[in-house]
């Protein structure tokens, strides 16, 4: 049996291998390292497959949240609701730029944000909303934006996990998540489903006048060079990641596929085991399974952790502390929260290896060893 990986990355290039090299090589031959033909093909790539009106590439994630809210003009004190089960790259931003950052519950079920949490938190000072796509499925989002609607609230999508996922609103509409929103955010780090091999991140948005104020944050806060019209910062994404992920982009919806896959396995080897529950898809949305995350119960979870890894298992705790308890917010004064579902699901998740090369030795191998440690 191959080596089982978290996210096996290696494989996968050597599988597109050719092209990505001779992509690389157009890109070295071009010397057109910064902002090259590459950087705008991808862009009007990216741009079609999620049938959005603008698509702004960036440096990584991070800054793709970043330059969201500073395009937004949130100013210092100005009120953030996010979910506090995430990465802590959706408040992380939030602080750097001196705004307040107010923690929610998310639904025990699919992970994401809680609308009826949502409402509860808005004051008047209350600027803006930050849905995350959790693991790889969307948010309710039809409701976050009917609450944002109701308080003239700006909404932020976190897609950084969640791409080539689609959103069915109630009347049948379609939309890929990342595009629902004011502005949609995300990652191209390499373990995610549309990874480049290095950092990268994009920004959508369908406003004209948000895309053009994003277009100069990410470029010295200039449009043209030299004259420097507002404060922005330096983040772009290079040449030769963007060949990269055009690469890959032709073969998102089938990376997304082979992820459903690996997710239908586990799910009939764990289904109606009373210890276990396997991920929930909810009815509005599909799932491209960033992750592949189980709740267990009446488990010891850390001891399955290390149970697994003597077993050459990797398998991870995505996130065993909230954003609410983060030592980086102890100086913001915020309430002290209580948040049972979220404190219960950081005891509760493990996540198993989810990815696009595995096989059916490798998961019939997890699946017995979870069993083994799990029903002994």
């Amino acid at each position: 049996m191959r080596p089982i990986q978290m996210v096996d990355t290696k494989t996968q290039y050597l599988h597109i291998k050719e092209a990505v090299d001779q992509a690389i090589h157009e890109v070295l031959d071009s010397a057109a390292y910064i902002n090259g033909k590459a950087v705008q093909e991808f862009s009007a790539a990216l741009g079609s497959y999620l049938n959005v009106k603008h698509t702004i590439p960036c440096a990584n994630g991070t800054d793709a949240l970043q330059i969201a809210m500073m395009a937004l003009g949130l100013q210092p004190g100005d009120e953030v609701i996010t979910p506090s089960f995430t990465y802590i790259a959706t408040t992380e931003v939030v602080a750097l730029l001196k705004l307040t950052p107010v923690f929610v519950e998310v639904d025990p079920k699919t992970f994401c944000i809680d609308p009826e949490s949502v409402r509860k938190a808005i004051t008047p000072k209350t600027k803006a909303i930050v849905p995350v796509h959790l693991y790889g499925q969307a948010a309710p989002m039809e409701a976050i934006l009917q609450i944002a609607k109701e308080h003239n609230l700006y909404v932020i999508e976190d897609n950084a996990q969640a791409i080539g996922c689609d959103y069915t609103f109630s009347d049948g509409t379609k939309k890929k998540t990342g595009t629902i929103g004011d502005i949609g955010a995300t990652s191209f780090y390499p373990s995610k489903n549309l990874g480049a091999y290095g950092d990268g991140g994009a920004i959508f948005t369908n406003n004209d006048e948000l895309a053009h104020k994003m277009k100069m944050i990410a470029n010295h806060g200039q449009q043209k060079r030299y004259y420097h019209e507002v404060v922005g910062c330096n983040s772009r994404l290079d040449s030769i990641q963007a060949a990269i992920l055009n690469i890959k982009l032709k073969r998102l919806d089938e990376y997304n596929a082979a992820r459903r896959a690996v997710a239908a396995h586990y799910d009939r080897a764990f289904a109606n085991n009373p210890k276990i529950t396997t991920p929930y898809v909810a009815p509005y949305s599909t799932h491209v399974y960033h992750q592949y995350t189980l709740q267990l119960n009446g488990v010891n979870r850390d001891g399955l952790n290390e149970y697994l890894a003597s077993k050459k298992i990797p398998s991870m705790i995505y996130y065993p502390v909230p954003g609410h308890k983060q030592d980086m917010f102890a100086s913001f004064g915020l309430p002290k929260l209580d948040m049972q579902v979220t404190d219960q699901l950081t005891a509760a998740v493990i996540s198993l290896p989810v990815h696009t090369e595995m096989d059916d030795e490798q998961l019939n191998y997890i699946c017995t060893e979870v069993l083994n440690y799990v029903n002994q």
